[in-house]
């Protein structure tokens, strides 16, 4: 059961006189002014036939503002978790029920179920009061990009052959507990020996020597997987799906990083940025060059500000687009 709003207010709630404190009470009487935001956030709390009985779950309300607070001091869901705990200030702007300190978990698995057309529009709200408040027009704009990075190590050809190594063998060992083993060898450690001897190695001809090497293991180990889900199909069940789901979202990824450190390390050909996968588990990141040297790994942003500073419109953009090739269309 999930309520839209925290029913009783404590009467302890109070912010604090700094200025953090000051501009959280104003975001809080904001948010009071337009109540009818909580009924988007509870149509994505709740799921598609939830009985509204049972265990009571945190506010849509308190939701709302945990989200907004996480996102406007940049925190993490553990630093969210401490804040709330800690701070009066927080908890008085979250309006959490008396004695409630979710987990970090109960954060993120609340948060994380607002969807992004939600926030999309919270913020066409918060424009349209903006307007009719006076302080923003819209009439001077200004257009800007910038880089959003992803959460994944530096990659390199022999990182990624590492990772593709350790994916595998793990739903290697997955298949072995649903039923249908197959022999295979676990050439985990070989695979991280042949990578940090490449890290560390100096001169092309011995790195590719250790290249031809740990391309072997990473084919050998995907001969593994694909006969271990030629063994599977004649297994049904809702575990089994889920690892064939797995292996379907992997799979093709690994062969791109095999194909692509060929073509780079043993046929010395440059393969372009946009050809260039970068994370096994993060597909979509782009590889953002800016300038000769600084490569970021994420995404290009394009942000549109008024007069005021509030961010009137922000645009993902797909690769690395050039700022004077996305004005116009800004």
């Amino acid at each position: 059961m999930r309520q839209e709003r925290t029913v009783q207010a404590s009467i302890f709630d109070l912010f604090a006189e700094h200025e953090i404190g000051r501009e959280l009470k104003v975001m809080s009487q904001w948010l009071d002014e337009h109540r009818d935001l909580l009924g988007l956030v509870t149509r994505d709390l709740r799921r598609h036939g939830l009985k509204e009985t049972g265990r009571e779950g945190l506010p849509a309300e308190a939701v709302l503002r945990c989200a907004l607070l996480k996102q406007h001091r940049q925190l993490s869901y553990q630093e969210l978790a401490f804040h709330l705990e800690d701070s009066a200030s927080f908890r008085a702007f979250a309006r959490l029920p008396w004695g409630w300190n979710p987990k970090k978990s109960v954060l993120h698995k609340t948060i994380s179920a607002i969807r992004a057309q939600t926030f999309e529009e919270i913020n066409r709200v918060l424009l349209a009061s903006a307007r009719q408040e006076k302080l923003e027009s819209g009439k001077v704009v200004r257009v800007d990009s910038t880089v959003t990075a992803a959460p994944i190590h530096e990659p390199s050809d022999s990182s990624l052959l590492w990772d593709a190594v350790r994916v595998m063998v793990r739903l290697l060992q997955q298949a072995d507990a649903l039923g249908r083993a197959i022999p295979w060898h676990d050439h985990r450690r070989a695979a991280k020996k042949r990578a940090r001897a490449i890290e560390y190695t100096r001169g092309r001809p011995k790195r590719v020597k250790h290249y031809r090497e740990l391309l072997r293991i990473a084919r050998t180990t995907l001969s593994y997987l694909q006969q271990a889900s030629g063994q599977l199909l004649l297994t049904v069940g809702p575990a089994v799906e889920l690892w064939q789901a797995q292996v379907c979202r992997y799979k093709p990824l690994i062969e791109r990083i095999i194909a692509q450190t060929e073509r780079r390390v043993l046929a010395g050909e440059a393969v372009p940025a946009g050809e260039k996968l970068a994370s096994l588990f993060e597909p979509h990141v782009d590889i953002i060059v800016k300038g000769s040297r600084d490569v970021d790994y994420g995404h290009k942003l394009n942000l549109t500000t008024g007069t005021s500073g509030l961010i009137l419109d922000l645009v993902i953009e797909a690769g690395n687009p050039a700022d004077s090739e996305r004005l116009l269309p800004m």
